[in-house]
This record gives structure tokens, sequence and C-alpha cells, in this order.
């Protein structure tokens, strides 16, 4: 006698198993075109979407400032587009958890002579880790963002992949994704071939910020001036000091460490010399710049920690993993050796050598064959 089994309910485009209305997502809405266009498709499709924008940082200097994807303004376009879709938003005030997680972070980094990259904290200590408890308060069943990413499922779970369009990919301020938050987040935007689909989008629903130009600075660093935002939470910290070269030799005085980088060239203020300098460390301790010439930027071995590992095996499973990695979001991966040497600590030697690699920028680690993000972890000076 044959007996009925009940069929699984069918996956909706979420990949979650009940119907889209019964189904509810919280967008992470910064107010620009792509998070909009986010809540709207998946509005149109049914789902029980609601909105939620972060105010991360002092309102009232916000409304002052355009481009940045924490400002005044941009709660309000996020409030224009719920409303012309027809579904609730909110505002939430994270602007302690913000300076503390954050902005405090950044300043301390770069005064030791780190170059910090504070939008991949922000991802994992406020919006991945504040905001996702939220969504999962809100008895939300998934969280998605404008991100440019995909999440696939593969045999062991989902995993983290590159995006369609090279150009817009965010793999590298998002390798800190734990297991646990992919699970709960969803990246409906990173199949997408070109930036021009998404604001078709935007035209289609007839959203407000379909035109909006994309945000270019750290939301907190006005017009990308680094020096100004770290004076005001650390005076004292533009005091002038040496430049030297690698022998130690005094060859100028510099205005503040604060105002150089690894790997910069111009603006030295050193001249006569035959060959080009470039900052090669920056120690804030002694207030000093060291220059050295072009060669010595070249890194081939990499110390790293705080690793994030996505790989199906665990990471100490094997002595060597041969991958790329990526030291600068701007940059291609390039191929390279991990060698782990605990849970969250490795490694890495890069089979062609980098210039400029810095302290305090994020290493991440991808598939040398496919787009699958293997994670990555935070590069250091070492012991």
């Amino acid at each position: 006698m044959s007996k009925d089994f009940p069929l699984d309910p069918p996956l909706n485009s979420l990949g979650l198993p009940k119907p889209p209305g019964q189904t509810r997502v919280v967008v992470a809405m910064s107010g620009g075109v792509d998070s909009s266009v986010v809540a709207a498709m998946l509005k149109e499709e049914g789902y029980d979407v609601v909105g939620v924008t972060l105010q991360l940082y002092d309102h009232g200097a916000a409304l002052a400032k355009k481009g940045a994807c924490c400002a005044g303004q941009d709660i309000h376009d996020a409030r224009r587009v719920a409303e012309t879709m027809g579904f609730p938003h909110y505002v939430l005030d994270y602007e302690n958890t913000f300076r503390e997680a954050v902005i405090e972070e950044f300043a301390d980094a770069y005064l030791a002579g780190a170059t910090p990259v504070p939008c991949i904290r922000c991802n994992e200590r406020v919006k991945f880790k504040d905001l996702l408890e939220t969504a999962r308060d809100l008895d939300a069943d998934c969280m998605a963002t404008g991100h440019y990413i995909r999440r696939r499922m593969g045999a062991a779970g989902p995993e983290l992949h590159c995006a369609t369009d090279p150009n817009r990919d965010q793999s590298y301020f998002l390798f800190s994704t734990t297991r646990e938050q992919l699970n709960f987040l969803r990246f409906p935007l990173g199949h997408l071939a070109s930036k021009a689909e998404t604001r078709a989008l935007a035209a289609k629903y007839g959203l407000p910020v379909a035109d909006k130009p994309d945000s270019q600075d750290i939301c907190f660093v006005p017009n990308g001036n680094y020096a100004s935002v770290i004076e005001k939470l650390r005076p004292g910290a533009a005091d002038p000091g040496e430049i030297v070269d690698l022998q130690g030799n005094v060859l100028g005085t510099h205005r503040g460490v604060i105002h150089y980088t690894i790997g910069q060239r111009r603006g030295l203020g050193i001249g006569g010399l035959e060959d080009p300098l470039y900052v090669v460390k920056l120690d804030a301790d002694n207030r000093r710049v060291v220059v050295g010439p072009k060669e010595a930027l070249s890194t081939r071995i990499i110390p790293v920690r705080e690793i994030n590992w996505l790989g199906d095996a665990p990471m100490m499973s094997r002595a060597e993993w041969h991958l790329s990695v990526k030291v600068r979001s701007t940059r291609p991966p390039r191929e390279a050796i991990l060698r782990p040497i605990s849970d969250t600590e490795a490694e890495v030697e890069l089979l062609s050598p980098e210039e400029g690699v810095s302290p305090g920028q994020a290493c991440v680690l991808y598939d040398t064959d496919s787009s699958r993000i293997f994670g990555g972890g935070w590069i250091w000076k070492g012991r």
C-alpha cells in the first residue's frame, strides 16, 4: 500500500520555504539607489518588507554633507522610497555604537601608522552584528542589503562569491561576514551585470533616488580629508617631526604623521635627491616618517590575523593553501600561499611582490579558479 508523503514547500526567490507574503525581510537602507532598489524589488515580489536606516553620526553635521551613506539627506531619501513603495521604515540611532566600534579605532589605527578601512569594521560590528540582531528582534526571516556580492548555497552551506560585475564587486569590504550571518543575509543585486541595470530598475519602480550619485567618501570623513578628522578626534596628532631614511638619517621635517600614507611620493618636501623617495613606514610613536626607494615598498610576506575563514574544510586542516589574495580594494587578486598559524592567524606569501602593503588594511582570500571568497583577515606588523 503506497503512502503519500507531503512535498516540501517550494523555495521562494530568497531561498526560504514559504510564500513571499509570509516572509518578512528587513532591508538595510542607506538612502542610496542600491538598497532602495532592493527594497522596492522585494516589495513588488510580495514580500513583507521593513526598511531600516541607521543614523551613525551627528545628524546636525550630517545635514550639511552630501555624498556619504549616513547623512541626514540619506535618511530622508530612504523614508521617501518607503513611502513610494508602501512599506514601513524605521530610523535607528546607532551613533554611540558607531563611534565606539568604528570611529575611535579608525583614529587609533591611523595614528599608529596603519591604513584603516572603517567600512569593513562598520559592516562587521554594526550592520551585520547589531542591525542583524535588530532584524531578528523584528521577527524577520532574513536581512537584505544593496551590496554587490553573491550568496550561493554549496555542499557545506551558504558560500560567499564575488559579484557578477567586477567593477562593482564589494567582496573586499565583506570578507568578515561569518557563516552564521550568511545564513540570514541576502544580496539581491550581486548577480546584476552592471550598475546601469540597478538604475534602470530604480526608474522602473519610480524611485525618487533613481538618479542619485554614488557616495564616494567614508561617511564621517568629509571630502576624503582624513587628517582634519583625526585632528578633531585626537588633538595634538598633527605635531611635526622628522623625515628620515632607512638608516635613520634626518632628511627633513614633516607637519604631522597623519598627513602621510604608505607609498606616498609627492608632497614630502625633500629636494635635491637623484632618485625619488617614497614613504615606506610611519613611526607614530617617535613622530617619524621613514622614506626609501621604491623597491623598499615591495612586500612578499604578509602577517595576517583576526582571520574569518569561509572554506569548507578548517583552515588548520592544511599546512598550505594555494589561493589568491587582495591587499587593497582597488587592486586585482594575485596568487599567494596561505600558511595557517592558528585558527585566526596565518602568514601569506605572495608569489610576486606587492608594493605599498600597509598594516591596518585587509587581506582578502579568494579561490583562484572560481568566484568564491574564502574570507580574510587584517594585515599587521607581525611579531
